[in-house]
């Protein structure tokens, strides 16, 4: 596999660039900093890279009314992303400050009584979280003067890399397994970008993605979630932020959060840091809880066993948003779960199936497959005395339900009549 490192980087674009507070790439694992530019790896020890920033001077209270004064998506929270200070007058699909739901309904389904909210991202303009971490990539692809955007995907960052490079008027080609669901498929072809199927898995579509990158067929390319992924990855923080802001600037005391390749979960660990950081929320302990399906859980595997290394497995799952088998973030999801007191846990295919249906008949919310696992994770561990239900929790629903329709299929008609009163009671309906 290619690497793609700060000297190969500096060959192919300028690395000096301004994005904000960010003031370096940090390698999570040695802690080398190196300028900003589409690299992803360490030069000197192959970890990952994400973005360090410079958060000095600020002050507090003129920092929460700026926020509260911002537009009503991701942009708000423009001083604490790597992004231009007028990314707002740009082109981009302004994703997030998606609702809050106080799920009350279901909380009584699930004994919850310190609170049960379900923070719901299909209301973004793919209906998927993805928006928000594009949002960021396309910013940094203008700034690394990319002109093509690209990416590996399950199916819904596809969709929202074809929405975002058909608005801000990049050219797109994204690759995906050959088999996901028809109606991401369509979402991700319709806004008129290449969209290639790879015969393989995720993890296969991946490494491929990683080898065109040093190949010149990917000069000019930014895959938003390989060479730039740092930049990438933050716009997951801004869940947390939201979160925390809609919640009276206070933090939950359990969130329950979905895992593909882990990303998601670790960036929102990182954004309630910050708040802590920089004073705009009060510090105390929260736990994360990570979610994922049986069929494809190498993070949950490694927590039960005690483990810090994730082997990797081949997906076998209905909930393929989630099917990542060799999950990139996998060994950081562990150590936040067990250093905020949370953990990892799995459930099936029927279980997720029936969290779906529960959702949307106690909170109006149509999950799609990976809402399913969460809110079915939710309440297996409830039901297992591990998240405790006197406390406020978060549940995340990543994307909207009429992405995954054959998760439900059987799902239909209650009774077919005829147009008469008579046949209304016929059928027991009155």
């Amino acid at each position: 596999m290619a690497v793609q490192t700060a000297e190969t980087a500096a060959n192919s674009t300028d690395a000096t660039v301004d994005l904000g507070p960010a003031a370096a790439l940090s390698c999570r694992e040695c802690g080398h900093k190196v300028p900003l530019g589409p690299v992803f790896a360490c030069e000197e020890c192959f970890g990952p890279l994400e973005i360090a920033y410079d958060f000095s001077g600020h002050d507090t209270e003129e920092l929460r009314k700026r926020i509260e004064a911002g537009p009503a998506n991701i942009w708000r929270y423009a001083p604490l992303l790597p992004v231009p200070a007028d990314v707002a007058t740009k082109p981009n699909i302004n994703p997030g400050w998606t609702k809050l739901v106080k799920a009350d309904n279901l909380a009584r389904e699930l004994g919850v009584t310190g609170g049960l909210y379900v923070k719901d991202d299909s209301g973004n303009p793919t209906h998927s979280f993805k928006d928000r971490v594009v949002a960021q990539a396309i910013e940094a692809a203008r700034a690394f003067g990319f002109t093509t955007l690209s990416c590996s995907s399950t199916g819904n960052l596809a969709g929202a890399v074809g929405a975002a490079a058909a608005r801000a008027g990049f050219r797109s080609c994204v690759f995906i397994p050959h088999d996901l669901e028809q109606g991401k498929v369509v979402m991700a072809a319709v806004y008129g970008g290449e969209l290639v199927g790879i015969e393989g898995n995720y993890d296969d579509v991946n490494r491929f993605c990683s080898e065109l990158i040093g190949d010149p067929a990917g000069e000019g390319w930014g895959f938003v979630n390989v060479n730039l992924r740092p930049y990438y990855a933050e716009g997951s923080k801004t869940l947390a932020y939201e979160i925390c802001e809609q919640l009276g600037w206070r933090l939950p005391d359990q969130i329950v959060v979905p895992i593909a390749s882990g990303s998601q979960l670790t960036k929102i660990d990182k954004g309630l840091k910050e708040l802590i950081q920089l004073g705009l929320v009060e510090d105390k302990p929260y736990k994360i809880f990570g979610a994922q399906a049986e069929g494809c859980s190498p993070v949950s595997t490694a927590f039960k066993a005690g483990h810090d290394v994730v082997r990797p497995q081949k997906p076998n799952t209905i909930a393929k948003s989630l099917a990542i088998g060799n999950p990139a973030d996998g060994p950081y999801v562990l150590d936040i779960a067990r250093r905020t007191g949370g953990a990892v846990e799995d459930v099936t295919d029927e279980q997720v199936v029936d969290a779906i249906k529960l959702l949307a008949r106690t909170e109006g919310i149509f999950a799609e497959t990976a809402g399913g696992v969460t809110v079915g994770v939710t309440k297996k561990l409830i039901e297992n005395g591990v998240l405790d239900p006197s406390l406020t929790t978060v549940v995340l629903n990543t994307g909207d339900g009429l992405k995954t329709l054959d998760a439900v299929a059987g799902t239909g008609l209650t009774a077919t009549i005829r147009p008469n009163l008579d046949s209304f009671r016929e059928a027991g309906l009155a």
